[in-house]
């Protein structure tokens, strides 16, 4: 957590979590519709299972290594934007649970000891 003095911590821009997740599930959906693409044709073109494909693009499973590599082949954007959606997405939900966040911070104290 990023501090400054006389600022308060969730002011600064670094400690800010979005209010709304948005899982790049989402933003494959809008590059398929945006292509013409129906997600089964995409699933095919990939040689994926439709039903797991769909439950990416729906955030209920992350986007894979292996999802990006696909994706990046089928529709030639770079697999690094992928993985890193997700791994945001993902920072993004940790920061949101609250026992996860406390847990972090005892840690953060007792690293500073050192």
């Amino acid at each position: 957590m990023v501090t400054i003095n006389n600022i308060a911590s969730n002011k600064i821009a670094n400690n800010m979590v979005s209010s709304e997740l948005i899982h790049p599930g989402e933003m494959i959906k809008d590059e398929i519709m945006a292509r013409g693409l129906t997600q089964k044709e995409l699933a095919q073109q990939m040689g994926v299972s439709y039903t797991v494909f769909n439950e990416v693009l729906n955030g209920k499973r992350p986007v894979t290594t292996e999802y990006a590599l696909l994706l990046e082949a089928a529709l030639g954007t770079d697999a690094n934007i992928w993985i890193g959606l997700q791994t945001s997405y993902n920072i993004q939900k940790a920061k949101s649970n609250r026992s996860f966040m406390q847990r972090l911070e005892k840690v953060r104290k007792y690293a500073a000891i050192f």
